[in-house]
This record gives structure tokens, C-alpha cells and sequence, in this order.
């Protein structure tokens, strides 16, 4: 997806830009939203609280990336289906109203084309992300996010890949608990799949993670 096109659609119209700060929320799950959100810089991070009162992560998302979910093309408000919460120091949104934005995607091809693509990425992301979540146990599981993570925040290092990003163990945990998230990272720093440095997460062998959830390397 052409993210520049975007960022180029959105200031050639003068689309107003807010600003939120670490660990603010731009939405929650269930309340009825009228605009729609672009992430212009920054990370968020979008979740949901289960009955039990965990936080169930669904992903990280990084600038430029739509936040919220389109939905249909002619209500004003629709329910967000998600909390999104900021990870970084700050990040900044465009933000444009509901029923404009779709009718700017009804006008121009390009944009039709960037909101077809979209949805099909997004599909795609939650399909996979339901098979390896379900299909490979909890360490499959937790594999997942980390090869997740490393994709999205991955430094390349001399002996691995450095996420360069402070996650928790919660933030792994997904449908483990924390403690299963802690004894199973413990099993793979034993393995030297991964270290713990500064806080930090390394990954020392990728095809291992890829391994556990069965599938090729990227």
C-alpha cells in the first residue's frame, strides 16, 4: 500500500492534525466515533478487556496507518470496535470526518484503490493472525507475536534482532496469561532462541521463532 499517496491526499487538503500523549487514549471500545483516524507518527497499540478483565492485544500499529475501521460509507457515528491506546512519547492523527472521507473515496480512484487494498491486508492480518494464534499452542502463540514484533521493530544486530521497542510481558501475552508469557520466554532464552538485554528483547534465532509457528522466515 502507497502510504505516501495518502499522506499526500490528506495535506493537499489541509486535514487537521491532533496529538495525543503516551499512554492516552484516541478511542475505546463500544463508543460511537464520527471521524476516522490516520496515524501520521507515532505507535498505538489496539486491544480489547475481556469479561475476565484482561487486556486481549490485537496489534501494533506504526505511522501511516489507518486506525480505525471504516465501516459503512453513510452513518455519521459508528461504534469503535477497539481500544487504541499510544506507546510512544507522543503520535499524531490526521483526523477527518466519516461521511467526507468516504466521499472523497467515492470520487477518487486512487483512493478507491488504497481502501480496496486495505481491507484485504486487514482481512489477511486477522485471518493469519487466527490461524498461528490458535492452531500452535501457547508457545506457538507467543512465538507469534515476538516474530510479530520483530517485523514491525526489528533492528538488525551482530548476533540476532533487537525489538527496539519496551513491551511487557501482558503486552505478549495475548490468550496465555502473563505468568505462562514469563516461563515460556524463560524456556527460549534457555533454548538461546532469544536474551533479555536492558529490558529489551533480542531474538538470536529467527528460524527457531519460525519453527514454532510454522512458517518461512521474512
Amino acid at each position: 500500500m502507497d502510504s505516501a499517496f495518502l499522506v499526500k491526499f490528506l495535506e493537499d487538503r489541509r486535514t487537521p492534525i491532533i496529538k495525543k500523549k503516551y499512554h492516552s487514549y484516541l478511542s475505546y471500545r463500544g463508543i460511537k466515533e464520527d471521524y476516522i483516524y490516520i496515524l501520521k507518527e507515532g505507535v498505538v497499540k489496539t486491544s480489547v478487556i475481556m469479561r475476565d478483565g484482561r487486556e486481549f492485544n490485537f496489534s501494533y500499529l506504526k505511522a501511516t496507518d489507518i486506525v480505525s475501521l471504516l465501516r459503512d460509507e453513510v452513518s455519521n457515528y459508528t461504534d469503535s470496535p477497539f481500544n487504541v491506546r499510544v506507546e510512544t512519547a507522543e503520535a499524531s492523527f490526521y483526523r477527518i470526518p466519516r461521511v467526507k472521507f468516504w466521499t472523497f473515496v467515492k470520487e477518487k480512484k486512487e483512493l478507491q484503490d488504497y481502501v480496496r487494498d486495505y481491507y484485504r491486508n486487514k482481512l489477511s492480518e486477522s485471518m493469519e493472525s487466527q490461524q498461528y494464534m490458535m492452531m500452535n499452542g501457547k508457545k506457538g502463540a507467543v512465538c507469534f507475536h515476538l516474530q510479530k514484533l520483530c517485523s514491525l521493530f526489528g533492528v538488525e544486530q551482530d548476533d540476532g534482532f533487537l525489538i527496539d521497542f519496551n513491551i511487557t510481558n501482558e503486552d505478549i501475552a495475548g490468550i496465555s496469561t502473563r505468568n505462562s508469557v514469563n516461563r515460556i520466554l524463560n524456556e527460549l532464552k534457555r533454548e538461546g532462541v532469544l536474551d533479555i538485554r536492558q529490558q529489551k528483547i533480542v531474538i538470536l534465532d529467527i528460524e527457531r521463532i519460525e519453527e514454532f509457528i510454522g512458517r518461512e522466515t521474512f
